[in-house]
């Protein structure tokens, strides 16, 4: 790979593959395919497209390291409520032919079951929050699901939802954070955008079981820079030395202008400063990646993180996963090449 000057929130991205290609547009449609079959990056030099790690519908990856295997979660496609993949080198990636959370409840509407978290909070003790329809009020809100194995089935627990704020529009993208006391939070966007609100990215306390929020909900950071469009949303949050540094996503996800943001902290609560520009978007990589976003942070068998995210196809037909390098400098995230 040739190294590229293309630039990310003020920092360089070192060597992306196709980081002068361009995508073209298209119209959003779920992709049918089979529902077990081998995910191996293939050549997109055709397009101009970075060669996905799952080319296959799989938006919002979540993913978790369990022993010596990985294992994805994904938004609802191909009848699935979560899809869920398998690999053990981040690059290589087996579709496994279930529903990670085969059944809903019967105050849950079928058919939007988004952008899931899974953790392993204690051994053998799995938790998932995942985004769901509502009945009443009729609104996007999480939930929580337990398993006992990573692949699942998990199931639902309780009979309501976990956050539901009616008066913020809802509550999507959920994502779990443990401190260095141990102490575990969830995050999330209130789906202000659905009604006309601002989105807030926010956090609360869990409980020890991770079935409850054990205090209130604070506001982090709400769509304020013009990449962002109307919203911001899929806040992913880690820590590096004394800094938090909380990875989100902006803008309108069908489309090129979708793209991956931050923004740093001295404190947990904040106040976080974002980074000018974002850091990862269509443009900063030369159309290698067609409005990434939904990411995840994961640390590969080499002792390095990557990124994960989705993009869409060239058609905009499904959307990909895709791993890459995540370089830090000092504790500034900074996206790399396509992981080797």
């Amino acid at each position: 790979m040739r190294a590229a000057g293309c630039v990310i929130g003020g920092l360089l991205l070192l060597s992306l593959a196709a980081c002068s290609g361009q995508g073209s547009a298209g119209g959003p449609a779920e992709r049918g395919s089979a529902a077990t079959r081998a995910a191996s990056p293939t050549s997109a030099a055709s397009t101009g497209l970075a060669s996905p790690a799952i080319d296959d519908d799989f938006p919002d990856p979540d993913v978790l390291r369990v022993g010596d295997a990985y294992f994805a979660y994904a938004t609802n496609a191909n009848t699935l409520n979560v899809r869920v993949a398998r690999s053990t080198d981040l690059r290589h990636w087996e579709l496994l032919d279930r529903d990670a959370l085969p059944a809903l409840p019967s105050w849950v509407i079928k058919g939007k079951t988004w952008a899931p978290d899974v953790s392993e909070p204690s051994p053998g003790r799995f938790l998932m929050y995942v985004t769901a329809t509502n009945s009443d009020p009729t609104l996007q809100c999480i939930a929580v699901a337990t398993a006992t194995a990573p692949e699942g089935p998990f199931r639902i627990v309780g009979d309501r939802m976990l956050v539901c704020p009616r008066q913020e529009g809802g509550a999507i993208d959920a994502a779990t954070f443990t401190d260095d006391d141990g102490e575990r939070y969830l995050l999330w966007k209130n789906d202000g955008n659905c009604c006309g609100m601002d989105t807030w990215l926010q956090i609360a306390p869990l409980s020890a079981d991770g079935l409850r929020l054990t205090g209130p909900a604070r506001r982090l950071v709400k769509q304020d820079q013009p990449w962002e469009g109307a919203l911001i949303e899929a806040p992913t949050l880690r820590k590096r030395g004394q800094r938090y540094v909380l990875l989100y996503s902006g803008n309108d996800y069908g489309g090129a202008d979708y793209a991956i943001g931050y923004a740093t902290a001295r404190s947990l609560d904040g106040p976080y400063l974002k980074g000018g520009e974002p850091l990862l978007s269509t443009r900063s990589s030369g159309g290698a990646f067609l409005g990434p976003g939904g990411q995840d942070i994961v640390t590969a068998p080499d002792g390095h993180d990557r990124l994960v995210f989705h993009a869409w196809d060239e058609a905009k037909t499904y959307r990909a996963m895709h791993v890459i390098e995540l370089d830090w400098q000092r504790t500034l995230p900074r996206a790399g090449k396509e992981a080797p």
